[in-house]
């Protein structure tokens, strides 16, 4: 009996730390970035807007991201967009967006009781440019969302959806005191996802 509840004990402790065993290092800031890119389904995106009330303001928007499916991500963020959403205005105009992702979005933070804004609820900001996917691309591109988002392939088929992808150009993470950190995209890309 004893043998039992030393079992169940350990189990509850083990599943209680998950977040904090699973994260990568602080120190291994290119295998964090994409730790929380793989981690995260959706991301705020800033864009630069057309909209003429906000103009030379800053705009973001929430929107749903996919590295791929578990287990096999790349790296890459991919979109599904349609050119009625309101950002995707912008992005036409001038695809330049900075998306920012954390582990809030997962149940790390709320497991270890970390505020969303605590640096240690890591968080990866990304620049870069949005690209529509490829022929050769869309494939890939929908098993990364889709798996990801079931809902998608019912949303109305009349919006005129495409994939789309971050081309990233620039990372900052934030995952510990201290200050941001920066990765360069081909540090970031040399990681095993």
């Amino acid at each position: 009996m004893m043998a039992v509840r030393l079992f169940v004990l350990l189990l509850f402790v083990l599943t209680s730390f998950r977040g904090s065993i699973s994260i990568p290092p602080h120190d291994e800031v290119a295998r964090m970035a994409r730790y929380i890119v793989h981690e995260s389904d959706w991301c705020s995106m800033a864009t630069i807007p057309t909209q003429e009330s906000i103009q030379g303001l800053p705009f973001s928007n929430v929107f749903s991201v996919s590295d791929g499916p578990l287990e096999k991500g790349t790296g890459g963020p991919y979109l599904y967009l349609t050119p009625l959403e309101i950002s995707v205005h912008d992005i036409q105009a001038n695809p330049q967006v900075s998306p920012a992702m954390t582990l809030a979005g997962t149940d790390y933070c709320s497991k270890q009781k970390f505020d969303p804004q605590s640096p240690l609820c890591c968080r990866v900001i990304l620049s870069g440019r949005i690209l529509a996917v490829n022929s050769t691309e869309i494939d890939v591109a929908k098993e990364a969302l889709f798996s990801r988002h079931p809902a998608m392939p019912d949303w109305p088929h009349d919006h005129g959806w495409y994939f789309a992808k971050l081309n990233i150009t620039n990372i900052w993470v934030l995952d510990s005191y201290g200050g941001i950190k920066t990765v360069t995209p081909q540090e970031y890309y040399k990681i095993k996802g």
